[in-house]
């Protein structure tokens, strides 16, 4: 139940109660009915209070708002007037029959007191419905109040970071006018200066409306990481701003993460004018960033700047407030108490001494305090505080920029990290060090953490080493996807390891080994790093050694299927491929089966369109169409079939005729016919895409082969019995092979069994089957533009005639002519416009409409249409309508352009948080996991993707619905219900990327 229906249910209640306080009314006399009245009473406020719950839970982010609050107090205030005139109610009733004569005898002479009381009650259930009565129920009141306020953002506090001086200090100043819009928290490294700013976010002063939004920057985004290139850091800081906008809820005109920096500055005071935020930008190192914030006009934001950079310092319009060695004396030991787990009273002695000697910086306390959990023993204690001072001396200095006077600061932290580490087993230790080798300017996924330590350590669990990082503090987790992050001081510490990580996995590992991990490093590396490793792959995939190169290429396809997104993967892509491509004949024309089945499946995974025009010459002067038929002759495993297939089909594609009569010679269409059987579904979605391929080459030739084998009938049974993603690929496949050859007269499919399809197979696939259908004529015949005119014109009536009227132009047309037409006269924004009116018919028909376009062969001239115009960013607003049927149409119309769409459409969908608002829906039905199955369909459906795409599409999409969902009531069942769509649709797929073991 949504909050409209919660609060509409309130009135709905109390009028009930109106109802039957007249009926108790009428039975006061009546000895054995009253009670039973006044116990419907009892259950309908017990009714209202639940529904409190519901609609304060529904906006808790909105009770700020004081006219929202007062409308729920008044809710309130009439269930506490209520409960004790029924229970007085009840004790009258509730009498003994002696009791109860002497009552009515005394009625009939002074007045019935009950009568009275029920009066009272009716006249309190009149009062509160007549206070509702500016929107004449409740549902409208709460809820059209609830729509124009905004949420409010919040920031997360830091978990044991307790409330000190500075933190008021830091608020007053806030809630002051009179100080500057920016306040810079400065102090050492590691003195908890982005603790301080988030548990003073985390509460923001009531006169940041909008609430606190938090932006962190990292020495990422800085020249120096640019190694001063001006237009890579304007690129990072592009990005961080367009996260920024998407955060606060301005996404609508953003082109993409790759928008132009100064165009995204525009948009930044576009989205904060009028508004009254609390902003934090954590460790900002460059002076640029704050300028950018600080120079925006007409509005009423603050901005809480964290930073050790002294050019920061130097921005004279701010406030500065320092973090002094004082101000986290009086909460050091807190922190020590909740890192350690343990009481006051059970400190030892040394705890004293312990803090002094971390110079009473939170995030060496903190380190200590885990590495000390529970650790009741002085000398313990003591050995601790004598182990950090040698570490200390002994550490090595940071290797990147830091502030002189944090030298020793920055010793002793690092000396905190070594006796963090010293406490954990050797194991722990190792894959610590080795993470030096790795970029953390963004989380690395779990898959490369655990790749490193697949080579370093062979009996004991990564999930417990990774355990022990994490609980030390060295490590931080995501609470919602696999990915890990490190503190900025830890990253600094990292960077002075380097060269003992280089040591550790490069120069001090087996050729295997090396082969195996390099590819991980040329992604997620640190920039020296990758140069190390590009050079050690390329040598790996030169060498003469078989296994060597067959190592190598599945790691490319492991760390490849790591990538968190789709324009990741892309960007892994072009560097796997430019590496691969040009040996990629060389290696198939070796005389190894193995080595030609891992190559297979590489390029069935690397390569793009651009990538098989360049490539494609070369693996047919090497004779590749002969080599791969061979092996394909002799595989029984339906996995190297798929890959050999989809390569062949490449090669028939983007070569000559010549090949493409070659590869319709050899490819052997019984083993086609095979991997279409119901039973093989883990291949359905690799032959669905070898099927399209080979009729877009070989064309009816190609197709009346297929017909020969019928492989028409397995399509027909997959129709009939497949699910709804593989009954669309075979819709598909079957109009596809029916446009290039026509139904032949051995065909499969028939007008007798066409009834027992589905009626959506049914009605794409009719008019290839049934030629002689007799249509009556129409009483007059309309030409395109009196149903234009109808359209834009008519009224409500008409316009839906008019919308059914559309189709058979559509058909008629073959598409494409049509929808130029439609373009012409602006009718797609109409039929956009007629899905969000009122009129649940004319809603329906503007989208079947729609659909009926995306399906004809101009679907992507529509879809060109809605992103040029920005009708998406109105599709994906009404995702959060109040009615139901403006969201169902839409929802509906979004999953046909993910079946329809391109990649840089879907990003763009999903950078609209589609999928968040997808959630949303979810949540307030119950929490099936239907329309998020739609959604997850669409991408499956898609012709746009790849397969490699679309596995990391939908494990992005996961993501997001794990992020949005965390903590909710529905979580458990929503996420179960979409691993299990996910794991049914993998088996589906071919044969997972980078799938084979890397063996020792």
């Amino acid at each position: 139940m949504d909050a409209l229906q919660v609060v509409s249910a309130a009135t709905q209640i109390v009028t009930s109660m109106v109802g039957a306080v007249r009926a108790l009314e009428q039975a006061s006399r009546n000895l054995d009915e009253a009670p039973k009245r006044i116990r419907s009473l009892e259950d309908f406020v017990c009714d209202l209070e639940n529904l409190m719950r519901r609609i304060k839970q529904k906006h808790v982010y909105k009770l700020h708002n004081p006219q929202l609050d007062h409308q729920l107090q008044s809710l309130n205030s009439l269930i506490e007037r209520l409960h004790p005139k029924i229970r007085k109610a009840r004790r009258m009733v509730s009498k003994s029959k002696i009791k109860n004569l002497a009552h009515v005898v005394w009625t009939s002479m002074a007045g019935d007191p009950l009568r009275k009381l029920l009066n009272s009650i009716n006249d309190d259930l009149n009062w509160w419905l007549e206070s509702q009565i500016l929107a004449q129920n409740v549902e409208k009141v709460i809820e059209l109040t609830a729509q124009e306020v905004p949420t409010r953002l919040k920031v997360k506090a830091e978990q044991g970071y307790p409330i000190s001086s500075k933190s008021k200090f830091l608020r007053k100043l806030l809630e002051q006018e009179e100080t500057h819009q920016v306040i810079l928290i400065v102090g050492l490294s590691g003195i908890g200066k982005s603790c301080l700013a988030r548990q003073v976010a985390s509460d923001a002063p009531e006169r940041f409306v909008g609430g606190a939004v938090e932006l962190g920057f990292g020495q990422w985004c800085s020249r120096a990481a640019c190694n001063g290139s001006k237009s890579d850091y304007q690129k990072r800081l592009a990005r961080k701003i367009s996260k920024f906008l998407v955060q606060i809820g301005f996404w609508k005109k953003i082109k993409d993460e790759n928008s132009d920096l100064e165009y995204l500055c525009c948009l930044l005071q576009e989205a904060l004018y009028g508004k009254s935020i609390l902003i934090l930008l954590d460790d900002v190192w460059e002076q640029d960033i704050v300028e950018r914030f600080a120079k925006l006009y007409d509005n009423d934001c603050k901005y809480l700047v964290t930073t050790r950079n002294e050019a920061v310092y130097e921005i004279t319009e701010a406030e500065k407030v320092e973090l002094s060695k004082d101000d986290i004396m009086e909460i050091s030991k807190s922190i020590l108490l909740y890192h350690s787990l343990l009481a006051e009273e059970e400190l030892p002695a040394a705890a004293e001494s312990l803090l002094e000697r971390c110079g009473h910086h939170p995030l060496t306390v903190a380190v200590m305090g885990k590495a000390l959990r529970k650790e009741l023993r002085s000398e313990k204690w003591e050995k601790a505080i004598t182990d950090l001072s040698t570490f200390a001396t002994c550490a090595p200095g940071p290797v990147s920029y830091v502030n002189e006077k944090e030298a020793e600061n920055t010793l002793t932290i690092f000396g905190s990290f070594e006796f963090s580490l010293e406490a954990m087993p050797r194991d722990s230790r190792r894959l610590f060090i080795a993470l030096a080798a790795l970029s953390w300017a963004e989380p690395v996924p779990e898959a490369c953490l655990e790749a490193i330590w697949s080579i370093l350590v062979q009996k004991s669990l990564f999930s417990l080493a990774v355990c022990k990082l994490v609980e030390g503090s060295l490590l931080m987790k995501d609470d919602t996807d696999p990915l890990y992050q490190v503190h900025d001081m830890v990253s600094l510490y990292l960077d002075s390891k380097t060269n003992d990580s280089i040591q550790m996995l490069i120069n001090g590992l087996k050729a295997e080994e090396i082969a195996f991990i390099c590819p991980w490093f040329l992604i997620f590396g640190k920039e020296n790093i990758k140069n190390i490793a590009e050079e050690k792959v390329e040598f790996s995939l030169g060498v003469s050694e078989e296994k060597l190169v067959i190592i190598t290429i599945e790691a490319i396809l492991q760390a490849l299927m790591a990538s968190k997104s789709i324009s990741e993967l892309e960007v892994s892509r072009i560097c796997f491929s430019g590496i691969l491509g040009p040996r990629i004949a060389d290696l198939i024309s070796r005389d190894s089966q193995s080595l030609t089945v891992v190559s297979a499946e590489a390029i069935t995974n690397i390569f793009s369109k651009g990538d098989y025009c360049s490539y494609i010459p070369s693996l047919e002067t090497t004779g590749a169409v002969d080599k791969l038929a061979g092996l394909l002759q002799k595989s029984e495993d339906p996995m190297i079939q798929t890959d050999i297939l989809t390569v062949l089909t490449k090669l028939a594609e983007f070569g000559t005729p010549e090949t493409v009569d070659k590869v319709l010679q050899s490819i052997p269409f019984d083993k086609l016919a095979t991997l279409l059987s119901y039973d093989a579904k883990e291949w359905h979605e690799n032959m669905f895409t070898i099927l399209m391929s080979l009729a877009k080459v070989g064309k009816s030739k190609a197709v009346e082969k297929m017909f020969a084998f019928e492989i028409d009938k397995n399509l027909i049974k997959l129709l009939e019995n497949g699910s709804e993603v593989v009954q669309h690929h075979a819709i598909v496949t079957l109009k596809a092979f029916y446009e290039l050859a026509g139904s032949p007269a051995n065909a499969s499919l028939r007008p007798a069994n066409l009834n027992l399809l589905p009626w959506q197979v049914r009605l794409r696939l009719e008019r290839f089957i049934i030629s002689d259908r007799t249509v009556p004529p129409s009483p007059k015949s309309q030409t395109f533009e009196d149903v234009i005119h109808r359209l834009l014109d008519g009224d409500n009536k008409q316009v839906q005639g008019a919308m059914q009227d559309l189709i058979p132009f559509l058909e008629k047309a073959g598409g494409e002519p049509c929808i130029k037409k439609f373009l012409e006269y602006d009718i797609i924004p109409e039929l956009v416009k007629m899905m969000q009116c009122c009129v649940p018919e004319i809603q329906d028909s503007a989208y079947a409409a729609l659909h009926q376009m995306f399906c004809s062969n101009g679907g992507l001239l529509v879809l060109d249409k809605i992103f040029r115009m920005g009708l998406i960013e109105r599709m994906a607003q009404s995702l959060e309508s109040k009615t139901v049927k403006t969201r169902e149409v839409n929802m509906h119309c979004i999953v046909d352009i993910v079946e329809l769409g391109k990649k840089a459409y879907l990003e763009r969908m999903l950078s609209l948080q589609v999928v968040e608002k997808l959630v949303k829906i979810e949540k307030n039905s119950g929490g099936s996991g239907e329309t998020l199955g739609e959604f997850l369909k669409g991408i499956d459906k898609c012709k746009h993707l790849s397969m490699a795409e679309r596995r990391v599409m939908k494990q992005q999409v996961l993501r997001k619905v794990r992020t949005t969902l965390k903590g909710h009531k529905f979580e458990t069942q929503i996420v179960a219900k979409l691993d299990s769509f996910l794991s049914e649709s993998s088996r589906g797929s071919s044969s997972g990327s980078g799938s084979s073991k890397h063996r020792k």
